[in-house]
């Protein structure tokens, strides 16, 4: 399995899960766009598009660094048409931006519940809207196109909305986006499948939580590998999934996530959201 030679176009992808995905396809030698806010070091958050991008060279791929707020719908068909000018077209989405709020109903400002929806939903759905023209050329010309997107399984029990309704109501925009997508670009050649971890992962947006322990995580490079199982499945085989990283990776046979974890050896893992 390789991603060489893939053209691809991850949004928030200056750290955490977007760049270990597109780390692991830069080790192919694939050709990376990284899309993200962040083009000068922020206070208390890691990396910038500018690192990332250095980052991916030195893994071995091709990488293009735009800034960009996928909140705002010119900017979004500025990064993509930047991306189709500089690699000759797209193969891939990777929609990994989001913006998470654990609060309850009364607890949850207007400008923060504005914000999810905003990025989440609008920022999802528009990525791809605009992505989706280019991903048709991709199967025309044979090169498997997909859709991935960070966000989980739908449900709806009510315990997971009960103590944060706004966040979840906007993480299963993504996954509704996922579901419509795949059934109607299904004859187009377009895989589009949701990817989601059984466990909460280390990353900076986690670690800013208060109670989270960072040694009952796994590393973000447990999704960048099931991205890269997924991603290399054909797209006209393989879509409308909403996939479990430990599950995608059983069905290759890695059955030993210990090099996942944050602590090694561990075994008692916070569990992440949305998964019974």
């Amino acid at each position: 399995m390789s991603l060489k030679g893939k053209r691809i176009f991850i949004t928030g992808g200056s750290r955490g899960i977007g760049l270990a995905i597109a780390l692991r396809a830069a080790q192919d030698g694939a050709q990376i766009a990284i899309a993200a806010k962040t083009a000068d070091p922020h206070p208390k958050l890691p990396g910038t598009i500018f690192t990332a991008a250095e980052e991916i060279k030195a893994a071995g791929g091709e990488a293009l660094a735009i800034q960009c707020d996928i909140r705002d719908e010119t900017q979004i068909e500025s990064a993509i048409e930047k991306t189709v000018e500089t690699f000759g077209g797209l193969d891939i989405l990777i929609n990994n931006a989001s913006a998470i709020n654990l609060t309850p109903t009364l607890a949850t400002p207007a400008k923060r519940f504005d914000l999810m929806f905003d990025v989440n939903v609008r920022g999802t759905f528009l990525t791809s809207q605009a992505a989706i023209p280019h991903l048709k050329e991709s199967a025309k010309a044979g090169r498997n196109p997909h859709i991935l997107t960070l966000s989980p399984p739908l449900s709806m029990k009510a315990k997971w909305f009960k103590n944060h309704v706004a966040y979840t109501m906007a993480k299963y925009g993504m996954s509704m986006c996922v579901l419509g997508m795949s059934e109607e670009f299904k004859r187009d050649g377009i895989a589009v499948n949701a990817l989601w971890p059984r466990t909460a992962i280390d990353t900076a947006a986690l670690q800013m939580i208060p109670g989270i322990e960072v040694a009952a995580c796994r590393k973000p490079e447990i999704l960048a590998d099931a991205a890269h199982v997924i991603l290399n499945r054909p797209s006209n085989e393989c879509t409308g999934n909403f996939f479990v990283d430990d599950e995608i990776l059983a069905s290759v046979g890695v059955t030993d996530l210990d090099k996942y974890a944050v602590v090694p050896g561990t075994t008692d893992f916070l569990l992440d959201f949305f998964l019974d």
